[in-house]
């Protein structure tokens, strides 16, 4: 630092007459308005009304134009830039949000639309007005709080009165100086009904409901407070076997955001799509076309993982109270607005009440003066002074009933009727209007006395004049997370050098493994009988000779990897069977028993536990008797990775054969239905439908008549009508009762399904044909209870035996008719008793803790086993085909 410098920071009043004026406090200050203003003044909704600043200055313009007509926006802005000191872009913008959300403006003129992201016409173009609603609960000028404008030349509300809870209802979102604001929309009515929960002392539970409708996920909303979270969920369906089609989308998405998010996803090889039509007007309609062989149910879970038709949107209840930020949730906030609304009730009531009685008071006077004739009493006087004495000498006989002194004002009031209403003066109508006004100060008392009762009512009347068409749009759901790893599409492809030890994309010379993803991982597995999980890349070492690369899944518990190796470089032989279903990426994990120059003899992956017989010959030394024998894997217990196996031999091995594939070792899989998410699963949740082999199918019926047979995939997904689903047997009938539209009678028919894996239809095609009931019972009874016909008694409820009712035919038969008779329902009945046919179980080994490291030696006798079947293996010779799976040792 210069000397100059140094000088000029040490000057002191008493070395110098210039000061140094520090600007550190001033920075601090003005930072400190500035934030205050933003927070307080634009950004973040008061809790008493549920505006910001601006918005309450467009409501209260609106309501200072208002004549029950249409008003240019562009006038309303202009009107409003006398309250609000900021340019028009900026009201006209929030005026749109506001009319956007159809509760407060009743609006005409293109507005814009949410749904595709379209902007409103500019404001001169567009119209708007106060809607019924609005007049009815934001505005009442007698229980108003007004300031000066920002001028001062205008009163201004502080805030309105507002007697619903509309913040709740419209929603929130503002940036300010250090802190925001997200405020999500709910549903009108659940408002109402949780206002009327408060009141009657009742718990009451608050989620979401949004404009775009779709599905959401509130698991996590934490009442819309800080550290919440919602996932919402576009609304997909299959059009057909290769069309999806999208018809609601995720709060704060637009369709354009959504097509952009999906072609970005298509772009990087995430999922392949063939093309995307938008057809949206009113409602949402986004055809996504899939090439021919992709699979519509994974498409639909990878558009969740990869693109917009999924977001997370994270609330944050933060709002204005008494100048100062509050952090709050959405619960709290109903009961404060709740119980404002009270009070603002009661507020009303109370001025009306004054009313009533000044009014009654009036009226009173009125006729005690008009009656007894009291304006007589003034002819002589002379004076000012001297006719109101002579008046309130007159009154002071007839007004010891009035509830108040009769008061200076009072008496010019009298002195103010004209002569022609004196003369026209009807006593008995004078009366009726007394007792009028004394049943409505009566009726005003009873409400203050039985407020709570009042404010429900309020709450119910506004429910039943604004509460059609405003139910519930989002459907609430839980999720199940997507697996990114099993939707996404494989768009490269793995290759090995197997004697090098690299694997990777890159390597385009070497051999070819799978095709796989970049988001996959890789499981390897070398000579030495080391394994490694790495992720897919251009090009990884993992060790030289390889045996075996496939693509790894996690969790995966029926993938088994059958291994024999040699323990170091002359030790004994172990054979062992293990599952791998977690582990550390790129850490190296020793599947031998530790000793240096271990080797694999023999390695095999099975997708479904296979369990093969391999040959084992040994080499000529000494004295041994038997140098060849069979091992059946089917009678080696499945244990963990870190076992050391059961001993084959401690004898030299020659070298292993393959004798024969083996059959699934593993038991059938457990699935289970979990209705709250409509999915699949097998960890036990929801609705058990049953054990499947590899080539047992689910059936499936809808309420519009549709049957199918598929594979029982986790990633399925399924229709909202959805009325059957368990496991198919083939040779299990179906009876059916359906009316046919076009004979206008109802019909039996009984079939089986013969193309499995097709969608079919079972009733008739007729726009008012309808499937009644449906029945995969064996002997299934239904009951008919007909209709009574006029002047006749009605015909006794009659017992049907479908099974003797009709034979079995044809999916596509019309079938038997039931009867001629009128019919008033049908019910389903407790089916005949029937001995199903036994399945045939499948033999299936048990499966150990992985921490059990039992050596026991085997049986050096081959058995018998069963037919055999097994995707890949690497004998000593050095073999190593593709698998493309791997897991752990429970099994199902």
């Amino acid at each position: 630092m210069s000397e100059e410098n140094n000088d000029l920071i040490n000057n002191t009043p008493e070395d110098n007459n210039e000061t140094i004026t520090r600007v550190t406090g001033m920075y601090k200050d003005w930072f400190l308005d500035y934030a205050s203003y933003v927070i307080l003044e634009r950004a973040v909704p008061a809790i008493e009304d549920g505006f910001k600043p601006v918005q309450r200055r467009i409501m209260h313009s609106m309501k200072d134009l208002d004549d029950g007509r249409y008003n240019k926006v562009a006038n309303i802005v202009g009107h409003t830039m006398q309250y609000h000191p900021h340019g028009d872009a900026s009201i006209a913008d929030a005026m749109v949000q506001i009319g956007q959300k159809d509760l407060l403006i009743d609006t005409q003129g293109n507005w814009g639309n949410i749904l595709t992201g379209d902007s409103a016409a500019a404001s001169r173009y567009i119209e708007a007005r106060l809607s019924k609603f609005a007049l009815d609960v934001v505005y009442n000028p007698k229980i108003t709080e007004w300031q000066a404008s920002y001028d001062g030349r205008r009163k201004e509300p502080v805030n309105l009165p507002v007697m619903f809870p509309l913040l709740l209802a419209q929603g929130g979102e503002g940036i300010a100086v250090g802190l925001s604001t997200k405020i999500l929309p709910h549903n009108f009515i659940e408002l109402i009904e949780a206002s009327v929960k408060h009141l009657q002392g009742k718990r009451f539970k608050l989620v979401p409901d949004f404009p775009t409708a779709g599905i959401a996920d509130f698991t996590n909303y934490n009442d819309g407070q800080r550290g919440g979270k919602v996932r919402v969920r576009a609304k997909i369906s299959q059009l057909d076997k290769n069309t999806l089609v999208i018809t609601e989308i995720p709060f704060g998405t637009n369709t354009s955001s959504l097509i952009d998010s999906i072609l970005k996803a298509n772009d990087k090889g995430k999922i392949k799509i063939k093309k995307i039509e938008d057809n949206t007007a009113a409602d949402v309609e986004i055809l996504v076309h899939l090439p021919s062989g992709i699979s519509p149910d994974k498409t639909i879970d990878a558009l969740y993982a990869f693109t917009n038709c999924e977001t997370s949107i994270s609330p944050l209840g933060c709002v204005i109270e008494d100048n100062k930020p509050l952090f709050v949730g959405v619960s709290e906030m109903l009961r404060r607005s709740t119980d404002n609304t009270v009070q603002l009730l009661k507020s009303e009531l109370e001025i009306k009440l004054g009313e009533y009685e000044e009014q009654w008071h009036f009226a009173s006077l009125e006729r005690i003066f008009i009656e007894n004739r009291i304006y007589r009493d003034i002819e002589e006087e002379e004076t000012w002074e001297g006719v109101i004495r002579a008046i309130d000498k007159g009154l002071q006989p007839h007004i010891k009933h009035l509830k108040r002194a009769v008061t200076e004002e009072d008496i010019v009031r009298l002195t103010e009727i004209r002569i022609k209403r004196i003369s026209k003066f009807d006593i008995d109508k004078a009366q009726q209007k007394i007792e009028a006004l004394e049943e409505q100060i009566a009726e005003v008392k009873h409400h203050l006395a039985h407020l709570i009762d009042y404010a429900i009512a309020y709450f119910q009347r506004l429910k039943k004049e604004y509460g059609e068409g405003r139910e519930r749009k989002t459907e609430i759901r839980t999720f199940e997370d997507v697996d990114a790893t099993k939707v996404v599409i494989r768009n490269t492809k793995l290759y090995v050098n197997r004697e090098e030890g690299f694997i990777g994309t890159s390597l385009r010379r070497d051999e070819y493994v799978c095709d796989c993803s970049d988001i996959d991982d890789i499981i390897v597995f070398t000579r030495e009988g080391k394994m490694m999980v790495t992720k897919v890349d251009s090009k990884t070492f993992i060790g030289k000779d390889i045996i075996h690369v496939a693509v790894f899944k996690k969790k995966d518990k029926r993938t088994i990897y059958n291994m024999i190796y040699r323990d170091g470089s002359k030790g004994p032989t172990y054979v062992k069977r293990f599952a791998v279903t977690s582990v550390t990426r790129d850490r190296e994990y020793d599947l031998t028993n530790g000793n240096k120059s271990s080797k694999v003899w023999y390695f095999s992956a099975n997708p479904n536990g296979e369990a093969e017989v391999i040959t084992v010959y040994l080499r000529q030394v000494g004295s041994i008797k038997k140098l060849k024998w069979d091992l059946d894997f089917a009678e080696i217990l499945i244990k963990g990775r870190a076992s050391k196996g059961n001993l084959v031999t401690k004898y030299s091995v020659k070298k292993i054969e393959l004798k024969e594939k083996g059959l699934s070792t593993l038991k059938p899989r457990k699935i289970w239905f979990d209705d709250t998410v409509q999915r699949l699963n097998v960890d036990g949740r929801g609705e058990l439908v049953g054990e499947f082999r590899g080539e047992d199918r689910l059936l499936i019926i809808t309420q519009s008549g549709i049957v199918k047979t598929i594979l029982p995939e986790l990633t399925t997904h399924f229709d909202d009508d959805m009325i059957v689903l368990e496991k198919w047997i083939p040779k299990k009938p179906i009876s059916v009762i359906y009316f046919n539209g076009e004979r206008e009678l109802y019909y039996v028919k009984r079939f089986l399904i013969e193309n499995e894996g097709k969608e079919e239809s079972f009733i008739t095609d007729h726009p008012k044909s309808q499937l009644e009931i449906v029945s995969t019972d064996w002997k299934p009874m239904a009951e008919i209870e007909f209709t009574k016909e006029r002047g006749k008694d009605r015909k006794d409820n009659e017992e049907i035996n479908l099974e003797e009712f009709i034979a079995v035919k044809g999916i596509s038969a019309i079938g038997n008719q039931l009867t001629k008779d009128k019919i008033n329902q049908i019910n389903l009945l407790e089916p005949l008793p029937y001995e199903a046919p036994e399945e045939v179980p499948a033999e299936a080994i048990e499966v150990v803790d992985e921490t059990d490291v039992s050596s026991e030696p085997a049986d050096e006798t081959a058995s018998e086993t069963q037919k055999p079947s097994t995707d890949t293996k690497a004998s000593s010779e050095g073999e190593d085909p593709n698998f493309d799976d791997s897991g752990q040792a429970s099994l199902f």
